[in-house]
């Protein structure tokens, strides 16, 4: 949806959130947290800073038999066979794409509001990672499991005449994955918004049908 500024939140948040984006490797998708461990609730009892063994194409592997799991809303759980190694912060506007080696597979995607991201999975695999927009107090992204119900390579929206390329429409009522300028300081009215080429990569993966995992900030 549309993007609006918003005022400037409590420096504690705004630093958490690029914390969020920032620190590093094993980490929930692809943003590569040092606190991953906790996020990626693995099969009892895998550590995974143990289990996890960096391999080509710039990512990190779990072995089989020892993949750790992703809980998600509504109890559903997902393996992980593997996260991009990202080794850098992400600022606004800035993304992680490689699916090279990747095999073919079912596409699913998490995106976390605490920690301001958006990951994108196939077979398993994290194939791409990026900082997003989401809605502001008194127009919230909703947390849930979504299947994407509409695909559109040009939108426009009619109730706030504003194009959202690349859109993947989540719920009846308008909450979609689209393109946005992603910048400090804005927010949407509810929607999801990734960097315009991140948007086009991702709209080239996903399907009708496919999942869309949503966390709250309090789960983060």
């Amino acid at each position: 949806m549309r993007l609006y500024l918003v005022q400037p939140e409590d420096p504690r948040r705004v630093r958490r959130r690029r914390l969020g984006a920032v620190l590093a490797p094993v980490a929930l998708l692809g943003v590569i947290w040092l606190a991953a461990a906790a996020m990626l609730a693995p099969k009892a009892p895998v550590p995974l800073p143990v289990s996890a063994i960096p391999a080509a194409h710039g990512r990190i592997t779990y072995p089989a038999g020892h993949l750790p799991v992703l809980d998600l809303p509504g109890g559903e759980r997902r393996q992980v066979r593997s996260l991009l190694d990202i080794g850098k912060p992400m600022e606004f506007g800035e993304f992680v794409w490689n699916d090279a080696g990747v095999p073919a597979g079912p596409v699913w995607i998490r995106v976390d509001l605490g920690l301001q991201v958006l990951s994108v999975f196939r077979a398993g695999h994290e194939i791409g990672s990026t900082v997003i927009l989401y809605g502001a107090e008194g127009k919230p992204t909703p947390p849930g499991v979504y299947p994407i119900l509409e695909r559109a390579r040009h939108h426009r929206s009619t109730l706030y005449d504003a194009p959202m390329p690349f859109m993947l429409r989540l719920t009846p009522d308008g909450v979609a994955i689209h393109a946005s300028n992603v910048r400090a300081a804005a927010a949407t009215h509810g929607c999801i918004g990734v960097p315009p080429e991140f948007a086009r990569r991702l709209f080239e993966q996903a399907r009708r049908g496919d999942k869309v995992a949503i966390i709250g900030a309090e789960r983060s």
